[in-house]
């Protein structure tokens, strides 16, 4: 049974790492006043500021940045800065056990995905899927709704997503109920064979992914096939791919190749979610079960933060 974390209420104080790639900084310091506005405290990461090559600091840094957050009992929520590269290097290192003993909000995407996979996994516990700081929040012309969408960390909010956040498209038609996983493609990917290996099997699976041809998609969703994680899996939400196009003459379309692999999944798949490198990004929790309708081009999603006692 996964364990849903606590809302935030104004006062709380929120811890910032950067566990994949330096974020921008100049984005990173604008992404402070839409935390003090939405009556947040915030405290940084001490090695949120190192670069070292790719990476956000040493691999020991950022992971003592992940577990002083999750350790310090006045971070009610830890949001990541930035992705990039970086986190699977530190996911065999994480203490999953100190997560467990103390469930809280753990927010980001894109190489996030990895962590997100393996805490889900090793610590049971409920994450977010949603735009980060220094990489949407914090940029000049962040979408009002990417925004938005942070008010679930502070009341339980099922979220309703139709046509009109988006332009839905069916690919394989169904009305089909699971719980939420994936992210990233490259990431899901790279799991495959290690400890932290995603688990599909009765789940909806979400994929998106920047900056791939769809020669690389295709190899990625062939190895998930070949996994038998697309024929586990209980239905397809197709994510942004953003600038996911040809750079040579000779190549399948994008859309050619999700259609090939929605057809040999054969379940239920919709496309033209705003999930992932996109404005708006719409976030939502991984690990909480929702329902997808494609006759009605719908999915609701449970609340991913625990209902206040009364």
């Amino acid at each position: 049974m996964l364990v849903k974390p606590r809302a935030l209420k104004a006062g709380d104080t929120i811890g910032i790492i950067a566990p994949a790639s330096p974020p921008n900084q100049e984005n990173l310091h604008r992404s402070f006043a839409f935390i003090e506005d939405l009556g947040l405290k915030i405290k940084l990461g001490k090695h949120v500021y190192d670069q070292y090559g790719y990476l956000a600091g040493k691999d020991e840094d950022r992971l003592a940045d992940l577990h002083m957050m999750f350790a310090d009992n006045d971070v009610k929520a830890i949001i990541c800065a930035g992705g990039g590269y970086g986190t699977g290097r530190i996911a065999s290192q994480v203490d999953y056990e100190l997560i467990k003993s103390n469930p809280k909000i753990f927010w980001g995407y894109s190489d996030i995905t990895f962590l997100h996979t393996a805490i889900r996994k090793l610590a049971g516990l409920i994450t977010f899927h949603g735009p980060m700081l220094a990489s949407d929040i914090g940029k000049v012309d962040a979408d009002p709704l990417s925004k938005e969408y942070f008010k679930q960390l502070f009341e339980p909010t099922e979220i309703q997503y139709n046509e009109e956040i988006s332009p839905l498209e069916t690919l394989i038609e169904g009305k089909v109920s699971g719980e939420i996983t994936g992210g990233n493609l490259t990431l899901i990917a790279s799991t495959i064979g290690t400890p932290f290996e995603i688990d599909t099997k009765g789940k909806l699976l979400l994929i998106e992914d920047i900056n791939e041809e769809p020669r690389s998609i295709d190899r990625m969703l062939n190895q998930l096939h070949m996994a038998g994680k697309l024929y586990d899996a209980a239905g397809l939400l197709i994510g942004d791919f953003n600038n996911c196009v040809p750079e040579r003459e000779l190549s399948l379309s994008l859309d050619e190749v999700i259609q090939h692999y929605s057809l040999l999944a054969n379940k239920p798949a919709v496309k033209g979610f705003r999930f992932g490198h996109c404005s708006p990004h719409i976030s939502i929790p991984l690990g909480v079960n929702a329902e997808l309708d494609t006759e009605n081009k719908q999915l609701i999603i449970e609340s991913g933060i625990q209902k206040k006692k009364i």
